[in-house]
């Protein structure tokens, strides 16, 4: 019956937002930084990784997910972080801090930049189990953001795309953004075929992302 159907649906989400509550209840915090692949700590946990363009709001959506106001710093200078910071979430996940690829424009600076350890790292990491993207929901999207999904796409990494700052748009135009966020995400083979549009400032978006993230924790 619809009725029973429509319970059901809404006892899984809710059930869902509160896996993703739980799991983001835990302490996270810093324990291990890389410049170099042979740097990298050994495979142990799942692991999210967080990438996107520099002030795209990688850090705040971090500190947003994980109740933190200053776990993943915010820096005054975009594109400063130039290394991998891993985060241990509650000895249940670990997330990763990606450096964002700064202000470059063309494709082939994104490959020169992300070529090395960080292509290494997302085609080499057997604990990797997902990638989150984050897209500006107030600017167009960039030809940097297209190389780092092409680079995703080749190195066999699924990767979820999350548009940030939505506080900062009005619906209507939000509503189209997501839309060509998710016609960008089914053009890719690695992309996972669901969009979500958070905000770190009003904690829109951020229940149903961790709901999102739980479910990688097995």
């Amino acid at each position: 019956m619809p009725e029973l159907e429509a319970l059901d649906d809404a006892a899984l989400q809710a059930a869902a937002l509160e896996a993703g509550r739980l799991l983001f209840a835990h302490e996270c915090r810093f324990f291990y930084a890389a410049q170099k692949l042979e740097q990298l700590p050994a495979p142990g946990l799942p692991e999210i990784a967080f990438a996107g363009r520099s002030n795209v709001g990688k850090s705040s959506l971090i500190n947003a997910l994980t109740g933190h106001h200053a776990l993943a710093r915010i820096s005054g200078q975009p594109g400063r972080t130039r290394q991998l910071n891993f985060f241990d979430l509650g000895r249940r996940m670990t997330l990763v801090d990606m450096p964002g690829y700064g202000y470059a424009q063309a494709a082939k600076e994104i490959k020169a930049d992300w070529q090395g350890m960080m292509f290494d790292y997302l085609r080499g990491r057997p604990t990797l189990r997902r990638v989150v993207l984050l897209l500006d929901a107030r600017i167009e999207f960039k030809p940097s953001d297209a190389a780092v999904m092409d680079l995703l796409d080749q190195a066999a990494v699924t990767f979820l795309l999350v548009l940030t700052k939505a506080d900062s748009v009005k619906p209507g135009p939000l509503g189209r953004k997501a839309d060509a966020a998710l016609q960008i995400a089914r053009s890719h083979a690695a992309a996972y075929p669901e969009v979500f549009v958070t905000s770190s400032e009003t904690g829109a978006g951020i229940p149903e992302l961790r709901a999102e993230l739980a479910k990688l924790e097995g």
